[in-house]
């Protein structure tokens, strides 16, 4: 018996592939309606995205399958998905990250911080998330973790190291003075002798390093993920929403882009990483405030020890190269182009020098990014010279090459994000997502900024099992419909679900940089759900704080935008330029739904049309009285 269920446990991929088809397949046959054959279609790729019965990307491609066998949406138009204007910022962000950790700038950088910041407990845990939480703004946070971790861990080593060694005296003559008063330690005792010191201040010893270890580790994967939210490129939710928006509401007028996103999220990020740094040294480290600032005397031969092998990594770089200057001054330049192609707050260069007939930029986030790519392409890693012997002349390798970016290239994600905009497009063709927003609708009495945080809390929990890409694919677009449904900007809820959904700190299997901390020891699954459910909580609550404050004026949530408008549904909103601060009723849209006609099938006058008078009683009669509600969704902080 149990070499069956051994059996079926070792084929259980292959079991839910075979099965879970089978077993969905009443959805499609008692329900002949679109709704139902894309909902079996999302139900059956939620499914194989949370097993992980196939590849992520594989069951990414379903929908060129399913849409058009079942009536969804042409295999023309599914296919156009998978490589929007979103997967060529995502792919051109990553050749230019891939540029940076090809030539070592990120390694450069980090050992540069932590020289700066030094290595007292407090402060070194304070550098090395700083340090993570940069590099991942800009590069991926699986790279920024494999590359952190090893040096936190040397770090360690050296410090702890150290410290033995200063008990024991066994490797610099000037600790033998040490060593007598270490390891001839005595205590008092009751009857006035005197005994060797208990071991249980060894123990006690090795505890508090293990919960340094502990707290260094997790301080590294937990950076990675809060810093990947801060810029749009940083992690791919991020560009999964700026998609979905593009997709469902294709007239936004390019509402997420590098500078709004940043405007928001940056902020957000250096609240939750402070937050978090003091929520892990109190964890970890207690509130010995004396000790985790390093002000005691005996811990300056551990700093000095510690603080070496930084500077010894540091010196083995070398001085700049010149690839290192050029790859340096292309991602400033990239960094700066995205800033200043469309702010918001002034005209952009993207505005002046490349503007539609509506005064829209039409250069996007990804031609400066996919641009400055080809500039590294076409770069020489070494400045050009003829000092060299003629025959032994050969010109050097670009500063990207496409062998380097076939090795590093995660390709899997572009067809993650486009697996992810077909569905979101084949909800919106098949009116799932009108259908799931109109069931939706009792939440317009619950007010805005609990249903904030109870979907950010949903959102936070599922991605703890599920992939953060996953997550945000499937709950966006349902959660866009359900904001027209109620009247509510959709951004008010899709922005702090996909901050939330980076929001992985309590299991190893929920994000690739704990899945990298976990496996090098000393940690336990307890321990890091034990740290990572309160950082749940306080990331939770930060976004809250963001959405309800200064994310209003960036994205002007405070009024429901026309480009929202839904075909059944309309939001209508007053001008507020003329409203007086405190009077939300005046700035609250009104839900208008198509004008019923009489009993007779006529339509209200011309006169009533115009507003000219009050409809009459007899038509006013045939609309439900919640639709002539104002809609008062809207009414935020």
């Amino acid at each position: 018996m149990a070499t069956c269920w051994q059996g079926l446990w070792a084929y259980r991929s292959y079991l839910i592939v075979l099965c879970l088809p089978i077993f969905l397949l009443p959805l499609p046959i008692l329900v002949h309606r679109k709704e139902a054959y894309c909902a079996y279609a999302i139900i059956l790729m939620a499914l194989y995205w949370c097993t992980e019965a196939l590849p992520l990307a594989v069951t990414a491609l379903l929908p060129i399958i399913l849409f058009p066998l079942m009536g969804i949406m042409d295999a023309s138009e599914v296919c156009i998905e998978y490589f929007k204007d979103t997967n060529i910022l995502f792919v051109g962000g990553l050749l230019v990250a891939i540029t940076v950790e090809h030539w070592n700038l990120h390694k450069r950088i980090a050992l540069r911080v932590l020289l700066i910041i030094g290595v007292r407990p407090a402060l070194l845990i304070l550098g090395f998330m700083l340090v993570t939480a940069f590099l991942s703004m800009w590069i991926s946070n699986t790279a920024t973790t494999a590359m952190m971790v090893p040096i936190a861990h040397a770090v360690l080593e050296q410090l702890h190291g150290t410290e033995k060694d200063v008990e024991e005296g066994t490797d610099n003559p000037s600790f033998e003075l040490q060593e007598t008063s270490s390891q001839k330690e005595v205590a008092k005792i009751d009857n006035g002798q005197v005994a060797p010191a208990s071991s249980e201040l060894l123990a006690q010893r090795n505890k508090e390093q293990l919960r340094f270890r502990q707290g260094m580790s997790l301080c590294v994967c937990y950076s990675a993920s809060i810093g990947g939210i801060a810029t749009l490129t940083g992690t791919t939710p991020n560009l999964v929403l700026q998609g979905q928006v593009d997709s469902l509401f294709p007239k936004n007028g390019n509402v997420v882009n590098f500078a709004s996103w940043f405007g928001f999220a940056f902020p957000t990020m250096i609240i939750l990483l402070l937050l978090a740094w003091v929520w892990l040294q109190v964890f970890f480290l207690g509130f010995n405030f004396r000790k985790n600032f390093g002000l005691e005397k005996e811990q300056h031969d551990q700093k000095q020890a510690a603080f070496q092998v930084i500077k010894t990594q540091h010196k083995q770089l070398g001085p700049m190269s010149f690839a290192e200057k050029a790859v340096t001054t292309l991602f400033v330049a990239l960094v700066v182009l995205w800033f200043t192609r469309e702010p918001g707050f002034f005209q952009g260069w993207g505005n002046l020098a490349f503007a539609n007939e509506k005064g829209q930029s039409m250069a996007s986030d990804g031609t400066v990014a996919i641009f400055i790519s080809m500039i590294m392409f076409m770069m020489p890693s070494k400045i050009p010279g003829l000092t060299q012997d003629p025959e032994k002349l050969k010109a050097p390798p670009a500063l990207l090459t496409w062998k380097t970016v076939n090795e590093k290239m995660p390709w899997n994600i572009v067809f993650l994000l486009g697996g992810g905009f077909a569905l979101a497009k084949g909800s919106e063709k098949s009116g799932l997502s009108a259908w799931l927003g109109d069931k939706l609708t009792p939440l317009q009495h619950v007010p805005p900024p609990a249903t904030a945080i109870i979907l950010c809390l949903l959102v936070a929990t599922f991605t703890e099992c599920t992939s953060n890409v996953a997550t945000t694919t499937l709950f966006l677009p349902i959660l866009a419909s359900m904001a027209q449904a109620i009247c509510l900007h959709p951004l008010y809820v899709m922005l702090p679900c996909t901050l939330a959904a980076s929001l992985a700190f309590m299991l190893p299997v929920a994000t690739p940089p704990n899945a990298i901390v976990f496996s090098f020891g000393g940690l336990k699954v307890s321990d890091m759900a034990r740290a990572g459910f309160l950082l749940n909580i306080i990331g939770v609550l930060v976004i809250t704080l963001a959405i309800n404050s200064w994310s209003i004026p960036i994205f002007k949530l405070n009024t429901f935008p026309h480009w929202a408008q839904s075909n059944t549904t309309q939001c209508l909103s007053n001008s507020s330029t003329h409203v007086q601060p405190g009077h939300a009723e005046d700035r609250q849209p009104t839900r208008q739904h198509p004008t019923p006609r009489g009993r007779e099938g006529a339509p209200p006058s011309a006169l009533d049309q115009k507003g000219g008078r009050e409809a009459g009683p007899r038509t006013r009669s045939r609309v439900p009285e919640r639709l002539h509600r104002p809609c008062a969704r809207l009414a935020l902080p």
